[in-house]
């Protein structure tokens, strides 16, 4: 049986993969001994041989030795920082504080490894708590992986299933690493208090090991079966309060309060980063569509108070929507805006 004896021998390849751990190689090779017992049978061989042939692909495909290089650099960090935000100036600085300390821990202690400090960022709706931690993946030059936790009703979400049950997967964290190709990225739990409540101690229980450092450095996928190493990642959590966190997960996080913006600073917010962002995406120039200053007021408040800035964008991408196409119809040469037709162009409810 030719083209059997070539599956094996890819197989026994894969298994003696130097970049795989001495113990997860000797857990292939018997995983690969039940195979061949098995040669003779076709009825139980193609089934165990699928089911292995996967397994050995997803383990291959795993960032074991691989990490990316960190840019730890404060003014550098501080420039995208600004980029991405205006003010928060406390938050920033709390940011700023961490990378030193990792900046300090790389060059006294180059042969240890580095405990990043796990920030969850809490605040309400649209004040920048996601933006923010995609912020930290450019300032460290790592990539994101982003697990969103809202309406999350099963664990195995995160850990996945047995190889027992039928067309079982990995979990959530462990394809991301798969998606990265690095073993340290930035791992953003985003609205870790919106779990389901069917699934809420569960779920916990999986944060508690993911988090702490003594544990997540042997994080256990179910589907994978064998420990992994997350303790060079960096994680970042985010929530709109902590009331349904449990004790054990908070304390292993370093809660940072993201403050609500006034209008004065989402003004400030929608001139200078959604706007322009806005005109791009829509295919404007400034010199296409032109906001009076004194129609900023009910643009950045058309319904009364907002925290975030969600509301805002929206309103600043269909100003640009409605702008574009009254162009393309070729009725006016370029859009001004101010508050006497200001009411077209922002949404009543």
């Amino acid at each position: 049986m030719p083209a059997l004896d070539s599956e094996i021998a890819r197989l026994a390849r894969q298994a003696t993969n130097p970049a795989l751990p001495s113990g997860l190689q000797e857990k292939l090779k018997e995983d690969l001994d039940q195979l061949k017992l098995n040669l003779q049978n076709p009825d139980s061989f193609w089934p165990l041989y699928q089911r292995l042939s996967r397994y050995f692909n997803w383990v291959q495909a795993l960032p074991w030795d691989k990490e990316s290089e960190d840019n730890l650099d404060l003014d550098q960090a501080q420039k995208i920082l600004n980029e991405h935000h205006y003010g928060l100036d406390e938050v920033k600085q709390r940011i700023l504080e961490y990378l030193s300390v990792l900046i300090l821990q790389k060059k006294n202690q180059p042969d240890q490894k580095i405990r990043a400090p796990i920030l969850l960022f809490v605040g309400l709706v649209g004040t920048g708590k996601t933006t923010m931690a995609k912020a930290i993946a450019e300032v460290m030059g790592r990539p994101l992986i982003r697990i969103p936790f809202g309406g999350l009703g099963d664990p195995s979400y995160l850990r996945g299933q047995s190889r027992l049950h039928p067309e079982s997967e990995p979990g959530k964290i462990i394809k991301g690493l798969i998606d990265v190709k690095v073993k340290n990225p930035v791992i953003l739990l985003d609205e870790i208090d919106r779990i389901a409540d069917s699934a809420l101690n569960a779920v916990m229980g999986v944060l508690v090991e993911l988090l702490d450092p003594e544990q997540n450095q042997s994080f256990l996928d179910n589907y994978l079966d064998y420990p992994f190493d997350l303790s060079q990642a960096f994680f970042v959590a985010t929530c709109n309060n902590t009331t349904r966190i449990a004790t054990a997960v908070l304390d292993r996080l370093e809660p940072v309060q993201m403050p609500s913006y006034n209008d004065e600073e989402k003004t400030a917010i929608g001139r200078e980063y959604l706007l322009p962002r806005a005109l791009q995406d829509s295919g404007l120039s400034s010199k296409d569509l032109i906001i009076s200053p004194d129609s900023w007021t009910q643009i950045v408040r058309p319904l009364g108070f907002d925290a975030g800035v969600r509301t805002l964008k929206r309103n600043i991408e269909g100003l640009c929507r409605k702008a574009a196409m009254l162009l393309v119809q070729g009725k006016i040469s370029k859009v001004v805006i101010d508050t006497s037709n200001l009411k077209h162009f922002i949404p009543r409810w």
